[in-house]
């Protein structure tokens, strides 16, 4: 039996993977060796979700911000960028919208926007309306990825019902952190979502390759989102954009992307890995998906004047972010949408754990 085959075995039987395994997989580049790790991605997939698979609704609905990221396109001082910052109004018929197509949750995203953010109780408001709005009209799960949001107003999310919280760390190497957050506070944002657990929210982690991080850096991720807990974990490839510090930084092949994917899977079997589509669009889906992912995200309606993160526009205006366009895409690949009462009752469960 061969090392690889070896690791493989131990990870169908749910044995953990020591550090020099978990490095010893990230490492492999061979075609013949990836296809085994994703076989064994897809197949502790199927042990926990069958042929399932959830889909999440974005709603970015402000792209102003008050931070200097180096990767963002969004950051503060990129003055090329025409922002936006939808209405209350705006906001409920986009995201009814998209409850309206079968998504299973709605991600509430925007950037740290300071007319938010420079007087919290009163900024903040309004979207805590608008979840007990969205609430009590459809009851569908709410994720919020709105920054590092003030204890209050987090409490206050919880109380309107809100059940995830979302704030990636991008990267738990401190150096590599502080070049890509600038200015920002390593063990804030991570306090932070530690407290939301206490909270009783669900927490997703992010991650993002290709910006100068080891296989070690990567390893050392995992760990800290065992200790996080995190029930969602997302890794994202680095896309360059323009009139930031790393517009001509290389863009890293999406291969890596997907192995991390796989071991993602093969350490958290039982979690949620999303598909997103902001990094490639539509065409990018089916590859994630046999890596061992479970959730598509980043659905956003045509003519609704929304923004993507890493893709700031692919697919949106020609719908391919839509519902529709993913179920042929879910098809290919042997898996379905689940159900409503299917994704209630995984976070039911998770949230009891």
């Amino acid at each position: 039996m061969s090392k690889l085959d070896g690791i493989l075995e131990k990870a169908t039987m749910e044995v953990p993977l020591g550090r020099e395994e978990l490095l010893f997989l990230l490492g492999l580049s061979e075609q013949e060796d990836l296809i085994k790790v994703f076989k064994t991605a897809r197949f502790l997939r199927t042990r926990y979700f069958k042929d399932k698979v959830f889909i999440y609704g974005f709603v970015y609905f402000s792209t102003y911000c008050r931070n200097e990221c180096s990767f963002c396109l969004y950051r503060k001082s990129n003055l090329s960028l025409a922002r936006y910052r939808k209405t209350d109004s705006e906001i409920m018929e986009t995201a009814m919208s998209l409850v309206k197509s079968g998504v299973h949750l709605l991600d509430l995203t925007m950037g740290e926007d300071p007319f938010y953010y420079d007087n919290p109780k009163l900024g903040f408001d309004n979207l805590i309306k608008i979840v007990k709005l969205i609430k009590t009209r459809s009851d569908i799960p709410i994720m919020i990825s709105m920054g590092v949001i003030p204890e209050d107003i987090l409490k206050d999310f919880k109380d309107a019902g809100v059940d995830w919280y979302a704030t990636y760390q991008e990267t738990h190497a401190q150096d590599l952190f502080h070049k890509l957050r600038l200015g920002q506070n390593f063990a804030e944002r991570m306090e932070r979502k530690k407290l939301a657990r206490k909270m009783g929210f669900l927490i997703e982690e992010g991650l993002l390759t290709g910006v100068g991080d080891t296989d070690e850096d990567l390893v050392d991720s995992l760990e800290e989102m065992k200790t996080l807990e995190a029930d969602q974990l997302r890794v994202m490839s680095f896309v360059p954009q323009k009139n930031t510090p790393m517009q001509k930084f290389p863009s890293v092949p999406r291969q890596r992307e997907m192995l991390i994917i796989a071991v993602m899977r093969i350490v958290f079997p039982d979690r949620l890995i999303p598909a997103s589509l902001d990094v490639d669009g539509l065409n990018g889906l089916a590859e994630r998906l046999n890596a061992g992912a479970n959730v598509v995200t980043s659905v956003i309606p045509p003519q609704s004047g929304l923004a993507g993160v890493s893709n700031q526009s692919l697919d949106i205006k020609d719908g391919n972010r839509t519902v529709s366009k993913i179920l042929p895409v879910l098809e290919q690949c042997g898996l379905i949408r689940a159900s409503r009462e299917e994704y209630a009752e995984w976070i039911l469960h998770h949230k009891i754990r």
